[in-house]
Formats: structure tokens, C-alpha cells, sequence
């Protein structure tokens, strides 16, 4: 009697999905104690793609896959069964040990084209796609009806040098002339368990900058906006341009800050992406070298849980044109970025930072995740992702979250 062998065998199944298939499927295989190795399945428009990878012996292998072709004809979908040896197989075992790397593809929509880009960079470094999975809800036919983002996450595996880390991130930045946005991560265990998201808060959750705002009703405006923008390039220092402007505002009235709080233009998707964030309870923080006054009224108004940014000092209703304590600055948003991490027991790779000025840029860099939001040339050519074609709620798709099943869609 010929001695019984193992064997691999892969199935492929592919036809109309429908429920009770897969569990039709493994029940013969646990009938014949067949042993699983691997199994997968995806649903394009409601036709199933199903691999299942088991191992067996030579003496039942034939009743197995019999079994199997005649439960698939009577489920009316179709079946190829392909051995594999076990060379082939310790191969594909010793690739899955490779760094895997997760791609966000982020746009008001995504076409063929700018999908062929940037498969083509992971081509070229060498590195293999494991899974494509669409993040936002389903597409309609006409254009009208579409929503106005679109994303699809790429999981790619293989082995990448520093130089290839870099090449890539530069090549991916640069697709936002497309009209394109694409985060490169690490697919690690503290990608997967983020807890904390720090902003900005001028021109980053909100569309304006406060002070400007100020400083219009002072009738400086002209003078503090060209303070402001200087310093957010980065040609002057922080500190010293948020005392000029603060010393500009002297003399104007409390009520003034009132009227800006309550015409504040917030950004797109900041509603969204904080209705999410605290669904699966992310700690948020603004850190901002504005006013505590407005961030407190956005804490008050969507549920931050912390807030630093400058006092301004108040004197009888009226600002006297000086701040109380120290300047919140980038060197300062950076610190409070790893005081915030020991408060809340977390290491500083579990964090996401996002910002639009060059004062943003060291906890942008500090953070696990770091995004330049609709930033300035300087930030966004010095953080690792950015986000310039979407609104807010595309950060939650560079966290990997399907936001359709949260039930946002409609917000």
C-alpha cells in the first residue's frame, strides 16, 4: 500500500456571493481534517473572489476536491483547485515575514489614472500588493451623486531601504498635482492603536487666523497679516511676531472676541472627524500659538479634551496688548505634545499631530503620524504626509478608518 503524503492545495472560488458559501465549503474540509493555512475573500458588486489554502494527504486529497467541485455546481459558483509545493509554499511563508506597509490614496475622487501612478511607484521599489480595500462608501454611476472624497487603502509588503522610504515619500507628495493625497505608513502595532490627535487651530480647524481677525477690528490689519505670514513661512521667529501683533491690539474691546467666536468659519469635515473621533474615544488637543479664548470656545462647542494656546490679557474690557505666560511657539507645542503622552499613558508613536505653519512642523515630526493640513510650501515639503484635496474628515482615512460603517456618511 503507497505510503500517504501531505499536500498543499490551493482553491479559488469566484461567482455570485451568497450566504452559507463559505460555511458550505469548510465544513467538507473539516469532515476530511483538512488543515487551513490560509483563507481570504473580497466582494466586488455582490460577485465573490474566495482563495483558501489547506493541507492534506495524498489519500484524501481526490475525495476533498470531488466533494468540493460538486458543493460548488450546486451553490452555482465555480471552482479551480491548483497544488502547490512545498517549496513554493515555505516562499510565500518567508515573504509574509517582510515589513508591510499600508498606502492611503485620498482625492475628491480617484480614477484609473492616479491609481496606475502610484501602483507603479510600489513597482518599482520592488514591493508587493497584498490587499486593496475602498475605504468611503460605494460609488454611484452619475458623476452628480457622487460624495466629494473618495479613498482606497493599499497593504504592500517587502523589504525597504531608507533611500526607498525617501524616494517614495517624495514621489507621493508630489501627486497632489493630481489631485491626490497619499500617506505612507509603517503597518505596525502603534499605527493600529493611535489614541491621541493634537491641531493647530488657526487656518487648520478653522479657516482664518484670529489674531488677523483682531486685528482687522483694531484697524491694523494690514500690519499684523503681513507679521502673520512672515512667520508662518518661517522667515522670522514666533515668539517675537505674535508680541508685535498682541502689541498692536491694545486698547481694543473684550466684545470684539466674542463676535469673531461666534462667526468662526470652521474648516470642512471638522464635525465629522470629531463625531468620530470620540465614537472610538481618541483624546484630542488643540495646540495653538492663537488665543485660548477661541480655543475654548471650539473645546465648549465640539469636545476637545484639551486646550493650550496664549492668554491675552484683559484689563477692564479692554486688551492691553501684552499675554500672560509663555508664547505657545512650536518648541512649546512639542512639549506639550509629550506632556499630553505622559498624561495620558501612551507612547509618543501613538499619536497623530496635524498643523498648516511652519510652527506646527516640530510636533508634526514628533508625532507617530504627523499631517500638513492644506499647509504652507515649507511645512508640507517637511512633513512625511499631507492632506491638501480633502477636508478634515480625510484624516480619519489616513487612520485607517471605514467611515461609512460608523454611520457618518450623511454628515
Amino acid at each position: 500500500m503507497e505510503e500517504s503524503k501531505p499536500e498543499i492545495i490551493q482553491v479559488n472560488i469566484y461567482g455570485a456571493d451568497k450566504p452559507g458559501l463559505t460555511t458550505a465549503l469548510t465544513e467538507i474540509l473539516a469532515a476530511h481534517d483538512a488543515f487551513i493555512l490560509d483563507i481570504g475573500q473580497a466582494n466586488i458588486h455582490d460577485s465573490l473572489t474566495m482563495g483558501i489554502l489547506f493541507l492534506t494527504t495524498s489519500d484524501k486529497s481526490g475525495f476533498i476536491m470531488k466533494e468540493l467541485l460538486f458543493k460548488s455546481s450546486a451553490l452555482g459558483v465555480h471552482i479551480r483547485f491548483k497544488p502547490v509545493s512545498e517549496e513554493d509554499y515555505t516562499h510565500w511563508v518567508g515573504l509574509q515575514g517582510k515589513d508591510r506597509y499600508i498606502i492611503t490614496l485620498l482625492g475628491r475622487s480617484i480614477d484609473a489614472k492616479k491609481i496606475s501612478e502610484v501602483t507603479r511607484v510600489v513597482y518599482r521599489q520592488g514591493l508587493n500588493i497584498d490587499a486593496i480595500k475602498r475605504l468611503t462608501g460605494r460609488v454611484p454611476i452619475r458623476e452628480e451623486e457622487r460624495k466629494t472624497r473618495s479613498c482606497i487603502e493599499l497593504s504592500v509588503r517587502g523589504d525597504l531601504t531608507d533611500e526607498g522610504k525617501a524616494q517614495m515619500q517624495t514621489e507621493f507628495m508630489r501627486f497632489s498635482r493630481l489631485g491626490l493625497d497619499i500617506s505612507f505608513q509603517k503597518d505596525d502595532m502603534y499605527r493600529r492603536s493611535r489614541r491621541l490627535i493634537c491641531f493647530d487651530m488657526d487656518s487648520t480647524l478653522i479657516g482664518t487666523e484670529c489674531i488677523d481677525e483682531l486685528a482687522e477690528r483694531a484697524g491694523v490689519g494690514e500690519q499684523v497679516k503681513e507679521i502673520t505670514a512672515s512667520a508662518m513661512r518661517g522667515e522670522i521667529d514666533f515668539t517675537e511676531s505674535f508680541t508685535r501683533r498682541v502689541a498692536l491690539l491694545k486698547g481694543l474691546d473684550e466684545s470684539c472676541m466674542k463676535e469673531i467666536a461666534e462667526n468662526l468659519p470652521f474648516n470642512e469635515g471638522l464635525e465629522r472627524m470629531m463625531k468620530a473621533l470620540k465614537m472610538i474615544g481618541y483624546k484630542t488637543a488643540i495646540l495653538s500659538g492663537g488665543s485660548t479664548y477661541f480655543g475654548k470656545y471650539l473645546q465648549q462647542k465640539f469636545g476637545f479634551d484639551y486646550v493650550y494656546a496664549n492668554e491675552l490679557e484683559i484689563v477692564d474690557g479692554k486688551l492691553t496688548g501684552r499675554y500672560l505666560g509663555d508664547v505657545v511657539d512650536g518648541r512649546r507645542k512639542a512639549e506639550l505634545l509629550r506632556l499630553l503622552c505622559q498624561v495620558e499613558h501612551i507612547n509618543i508613536a501613538q499619536t497623530v499631530a496635524v498643523g498648516d505653519g511652519a510652527n506646527d512642523l516640530p510636533m508634526i515630526n514628533l508625532a507617530g503620524l504627523g499631517i500638513a493640513y492644506h499647509a504652507k510650501p515649507k511645512v508640507k515639503a517637511n512633513a512625511s504626509q499631507s492632506i491638501s484635496t480633502a477636508g478634515l474628515d480625510g484624516i480619519l482615512y489616513f487612520l485607517g478608518l471605514k467611515v461609512g460603517r460608523m454611520g457618518l456618511d450623511n454628515l
